[in-house]
């Protein structure tokens, strides 16, 4: 299975979570335009810049010209994130993780999380955001947790019908239409938790260092 990083434009992880996503194997480091600020000052040499390079700076371009492989894409029609996201498809990359998606514009942040919907049927997208791990979820999931475990899930129109076991607050082919309802702070009550999605799909939500700790990525 082929695995990358994706570093946006937004706000800079933490270092150990990179090296940590390594170890399991997200080898390959992609930056979307300006994400490479990120990358530099975190001292990573990326595998590839990709972007219109409009964000990118001039010295950190000189500085990773013959480092990392560059590509300009001038299209408009979609972000730098966008154009990452069909690089990695394209190279048949099965699964990646999304970093600094996240920042201090909102309406960025909305973008970012409507691009994880909309390719998430053609590449397994995680997204971390401080503490929190983003996925995509759709059919029948189930995933090991553990008693305590704060887990939060958003669907987002009204044909989406969601089924839990495992969950304190369970749902039972209900619908949590964004802005009308959500499971914000489900309560993990089992070992294992199994949800039935159909109609749609949802965002589930979790704590990245408990995932850690427990081993579960």
């Amino acid at each position: 299975m082929k695995k990358c990083i994706i570093l946006a434009n937004g706000k800079s992880p933490d270092k150990k979570i990179i090296r940590f996503l390594k170890k399991k194997g997200y080898k390959t480091l992609i930056c979307a335009d300006g994400g490479a600020n990120s990358a530099r000052r975190l001292n990573l040499i990326p595998d590839y810049i990709i972007g219109d390079l409009d964000s990118i700076s001039e010295n950190n371009l000189q500085f990773y010209t013959g480092k990392s492989e560059i590509i300009k894409i001038n299209r408009q029609n979609d972000t730098d994130l966008e154009k990452c996201l069909k690089f990695a498809i394209r190279k048949k990359f099965n699964e990646c993780f999304l970093l600094g998606t996240v920042g201090d514009r909102l309406d960025h942040s909305f973008a970012n999380l409507s691009i994880v919907l909309k390719y998430s049927d053609k590449i397994k997208i995680n997204l971390i955001s401080e503490r929190s791990l983003l996925t995509t979820e759709k059919g029948t999931v189930e995933f090991a947790s553990f008693p305590g475990e704060t887990i939060s899930l958003y669907a987002f129109n009204e044909k989406t019908v969601i089924t839990s076991k495992g969950l304190k607050y369970k749902l039972d082919n209900d619908q949590l239409v964004f802005g009308k309802k959500e499971s914000t702070s489900n309560v993990a009550t089992a070992e294992k938790i199994h949800l039935n999605i159909t109609g749609g799909k949802i965002f589930l939500i979790r704590d990245i260092e408990s995932m850690r700790k427990h081993d579960f990525i």
